[in-house]
C-alpha cells in the first residue's frame, strides 16, 4: 500500500493535530481521528498485566526471563529484544534475541494452531548483545550483535540447523536487518551516533556466505536522492566501516528496519526520527520527526524496533517514552496502539505478527524490575486491520 510522507500529517494520541494542516508533499490535509485515538480507538484501562489496549484486544504473558516457558522445561532468556514470526504448519514460531553480554543468543517459542505453546528452545548461543535482526524470505532469522565490530548470525527458527556467522555482512555495531526480495539485498542499520545505513548484496540470493557490503551515500539534508557505494573493508579494522566511504550519510543511532512495497522504513533513536527510502526512485525522506511537532506532546518518542501489518500500518516500539507501541497508518495518522504501565525502567522490543495477522508478539525487555532478568514477553490478540 502506498504511503505518503507525513511530516505535517494528522498526529493524535494525547495531543491535538500538530503539524499545521498540510502534508509535507502538499497533499490535502486529512482530518485526524479524535485526540487520543487512532484507527483502533482510545486505549482502555490497564488490564491485569498493566497493558492498556483498545476495545476488543486482550493480552497474555508468553514467557518471563529466568522462568520456564509454560508447558515446557525451557528457561526463557534475559533481556528479550528483536523478534519475528514464522509459519510452522498450522501453527507458528516466535523467535526472540537476548541482549546480554556475554551469552546473548536467541530462543524460540512454538505454538499450535490455536495458540497453545508446544515447545521452547535455544537457536543461538555464545554470542554477545543480540539486539535486533531480521527475517529472510527463506525463513531464517538474522540475529545481530550490537557491539563494536559485531557479527550477523543466520539461525534456524526450528532449532535444527546450526547457526552460521555471516562475516561478509560486515563487522560493525549491528542493529536490525530487512530483506528485499525484489532487489535481492538485505538492508542493515548501525547503532552508532554517526552510524550508517548499509545493504548487503549476496553473490547468490538465498546464500549469505559471500557478497558485497555497500553503504548509502547522500547529502546532509533530510530528503533527497541517494546511491550505494561498496565498503572497501567490511571487516572494519583498522578503519570502521562507517568512515571508509566519503559522502556516506550519517544517521544518529540506527534502530529498527522494515521492508514492504518497494520501500524501507528505519528508525534513528538519537534524533527520534523515522526515515523512508523509496527504492524505485532512489530517494529518501523523513516519515516522522518529533521536532516538527508544534503543539501538544509528540506521540512517539524513543523510536526503536519497527514492523508492519498486512494493512500497511507500521507498528513502532518505544525505548522509554510512554512505553507505547504506536501505529502509523497509510493515511498518515499516528497514535498509540498500546501502552504498558508501571514499567518506566524498561523498553518495548521485538514486535512481530503471527502469520495470520491476528496476534502481535513483543517484549518488555526489563519488565517491572528494570533489570535484564525481569524481561516479559507478551501476546496481544484482537481485530487487527486486514
Amino acid at each position: 500500500m502506498e504511503r505518503r510522507t507525513f511530516l505535517r500529517a494528522a498526529v493524535v494520541g494525547g495531543s491535538a493535530a500538530a503539524f499545521g494542516g498540510t502534508l509535507w508533499r502538499g497533499a490535502a490535509y486529512a482530518a485526524p481521528a479524535q485526540p487520543g485515538t487512532g484507527p483502533y480507538g482510545s486505549l482502555g484501562a490497564p488490564d491485569a498485566r498493566g497493558i492498556r489496549l483498545p476495545a476488543g484486544f486482550t493480552s497474555r504473558v508468553i514467557a518471563r526471563s529466568g522462568q520456564t516457558v509454560a508447558g515446557t522445561s525451557y528457561t526463557w532468556h534475559n533481556a528479550p529484544d528483536g523478534g519475528a514470526c514464522y509459519a510452522d504448519g498450522t501453527g507458528w514460531i516466535y523467535v526472540s534475541n537476548s541482549e546480554i553480554n556475554p551469552s546473548g543468543g536467541a530462543s524460540a517459542v512454538r505454538f499450535s494452531s490455536n495458540g497453545t505453546i508446544t515447545s521452547a528452545y535455544r537457536i543461538l548461543s555464545g554470542t554477545r548483545t543480540n539486539c535486533a535482526g531480521g527475517k529472510t524470505p527463506w525463513n531464517t532469522w538474522l540475529s545481530c550483535e550490537e557491539v563494536d565490530r559485531g557479527y550477523v548470525y543466520e539461525t534456524d527458527p526450528w532449532g535444527v540447523a546450526a547457526a552460521v556467522r555471516r562475516d561478509a555482512m560486515g563487522r560493525f555495531k549491528h542493529e536490525a536487518a530487512a530483506a528485499d526480495p525484489v532487489r535481492r539485498v538485505v538492508y542493515l542499520t548501525e547503532d552508532e551516533s554517526n552510524g550508517r545505513l548499509y545493504r548487503f548484496v549476496p553473490t547468490t540470493w538465498g546464500d549469505l556466505s559471500s557478497g558485497t557490503l555497500q553503504v548509502l551515500v547522500a547529502g546532509t539534508a533530510t530528503s533527497g536522492s541517494y546511491t550505494w557505494t561498496t565498503v572497501p573493508d567490511p571487516d572494519g579494522s583498522p578503519t570502521s566501516t562507517r568512515t571508509q566511504v566519503a559522502g556516506s550519510k550519517s544517521f544518529n543511532g540506527g534502530e529498527g528496519c522494515h521492508y514492504a512495497d518497494d520501500k524501507v522504513w528505519f528508525t534513528t533513536k538519537g534524533d527520534n526520527r523515522v526515515w523512508q527510502l523509496n527504492l524505485t526512485s532512489s530517494t529518501y525522506e523523513l516519515a516522522y520527526d518529533d521536532s516538527l511537532v508544534t503543539s501538544g506532546t509528540a506521540p512517539l518518542t524513543g523510536v526503536d524496533n519497527i514492523t508492519g501489518s498486512s494493512s500497511g500500518d507500521l507498528f513502532i516500539a518505544e525505548d522509554g517514552g510512554s512505553m507505547d507501541i504506536c501505529v502509523i497508518t497509510p493515511d498518515d495518522v499516528i497514535a498509540p496502539f498500546l501502552r504498558i504501565d508501571g514499567q518506566s525502567g524498561s523498553e518495548i522490543t521485538g514486535p512481530a505478527f503471527s502469520p495470520d495477522g491476528t496476534r502481535l508478539y513483543f517484549s518488555s525487555q526489563r519488565g517491572t524490575s528494570g533489570s535484564s532478568s525481569g524481561g516479559i514477553t507478551y501476546e496481544v490478540t484482537g481485530p487487527f486491520r486486514a
